[in-house]
């Protein structure tokens, strides 16, 4: 796998927003939006690493959120590889506004999994 980073931008919308998420009452951007759009980068940048049949999932999150971002407003989001332990990859992340610059930073860590073997895991054996 690549250890170039991978970058994605993203435009802040109503639904996007604090209020919109149920994290809080103000019209900015909401951390869990913001921690979603993080995993989505870190999930662009292991397909490279991924066998057919085989995906990864988050298993760690930590971010520090550092300042809001209103509506309307461009982040753009950052994922680098840092570690890579058998099936685990860290990611180093950061998030960045076109208006207020570093807006968080923070840590993604996500498994590779036999995609099958996982989802017979949630179904159980009443389900399978």
């Amino acid at each position: 796998m690549s250890s170039d980073p991978v970058t994605r931008t993203f435009t802040v919308t109503d639904e996007d927003t604090a209020a919109a998420l149920g994290s809080g009452d103000l019209p900015v951007l909401g951390t869990p939006r913001l921690l979603a759009w993080c995993e989505a980068v870190t999930c662009a940048a292991v397909p490279e690493r991924l066998a057919a049949g085989r995906t990864s999932v988050g298993t760690r999150v930590s971010m520090e959120h550092l300042r809001p971002s209103a509506v309307g407003s461009r982040v753009t989001v950052t994922a680098e590889v840092v570690a890579v332990d058998g099936r685990l990859v860290r990611f180093a992340v950061r998030a960045e506004d076109d208006e207020q610059g570093l807006l968080a930073v923070g840590e993604v860590t996500r498994v590779v999994v036999d995609a099958d073997r996982f989802l017979a895991r949630v179904r159980g054996p009443a389900q399978g």
